[in-house]
């Protein structure tokens, strides 16, 4: 087939190169436009941006959708992998076999922008990949195949993602065998659906009045971006990794505890968290006990809470 690819972040990356060494021809990759980036905002374009061009493949960053509605009719089939925004129903179905869309959970559950994010902080140990036909909705089309994946629990939204991305390729490719064969795609059930919306950084700040569990869960989904973070005297601290700690230390929620070389930090019913690693406003990350160090933590510390 000759295949357009809508997409933006590098979780596009693996599906786009087994596409470009299959029997189909990618036509033409759609990514958002460039935007500015780090200190001095200069103009950055997308991973898949950058992808497109080191391969000498065509690529689009359309201002406005409808500046590919032309291109689109000159092809078999659109592929969406995370692109960042709802396509009109016009874009949708211009290619010849309409549009498919590579989404990271099991549908209908976790429909939306932040689905790994949410399967981790509500305590999911199943997701998956699902390839579906694009419709009007959120994420409602109908389904041609699925693939289940066991989140475990030690993993960040960020691990997860990486490792759902590998399985895309060889679901894609199936998914145009069944396109290919004439093969409709079965339509969804509305048991069982949630809403994933995306994850603010606000979202993200740390409430240490939550238990452990809680507390670790949200970390690990929404690391590494927004990224999890909390307050001490007034100033932003990234929590990037830790584990539940010990129970029944005593300790006060958000009060900071050293033990060795080991930052614990109470939380709610009189459980805890160990932090591991730690990022500073302005600085590189490092291990919480370097961190602690540097803030000369004393007894009776507390993270700053709302």
């Amino acid at each position: 087939m000759r295949l357009a690819v809508a997409a933006t972040p590098a979780l596009a990356v693996p599906t786009l190169e087994h596409l470009s060494s299959s029997v189909h021809e990618i036509a033409f990759i759609v990514s958002r436009p460039d935007k500015p980036s780090g200190r001095g905002k200069a103009l950055k374009q997308s991973a898949i941006a950058e992808w497109a061009v080191r391969n000498k493949h065509v690529v689009y960053k359309p201002e406005k959708i409808t500046e590919i509605l032309e291109p689109l009719k000159e092809v078999d089939l659109l592929l969406t992998i995370a692109f960042g925004t709802m396509l009109p129903l016009r874009i949708l179905s211009a290619p010849k076999h309409g549009s498919i869309n590579m989404h990271f959970s099991l549908l209908p559950r976790w429909r939306g922008a932040a689905p790994v994010q949410r399967a981790i902080a509500a305590g999911d140990d199943l997701t998956g990949i699902t390839i579906f036909a694009l419709d009007e909705g959120m994420d409602t089309g109908p389904i041609y195949l699925k693939k289940s994946y066991r989140i475990r629990p030690d993993s960040t939204a960020g691990k997860v993602l990486e490792e759902l991305a590998l399985l895309g390729p060889e679901l894609v490719e199936q998914t145009i065998d069944l396109i290919s064969s004439g093969i409709a795609p079965i339509p969804q059930q509305e048991a069982g659906s949630s809403l994933a919306q995306k994850v603010s950084k606000g979202e993200a700040q740390i409430r240490w009045g939550e238990d452990a569990e809680t507390v670790s869960r949200n970390i690990r989904a929404f690391t590494p971006l927004p990224g999890s973070w909390t307050l001490w005297k007034r100033e932003p601290l990234r929590i990037i990794e830790s584990e539940i700690a010990a129970s029944g230390l005593g300790l006060r929620t958000g009060e900071i505890h050293l033990m060795g070389n080991q930052v614990i930090v109470g939380c709610e019913f009189d459980t805890a968290i160990r932090l591991i690693e730690v990022r500073a406003a302005g600085k590189n990350s490092m291990t919480a006990f370097a961190w602690s160090n540097g803030a000369r933590i004393g007894v009776g510390e507390f993270f700053d809470q709302k």
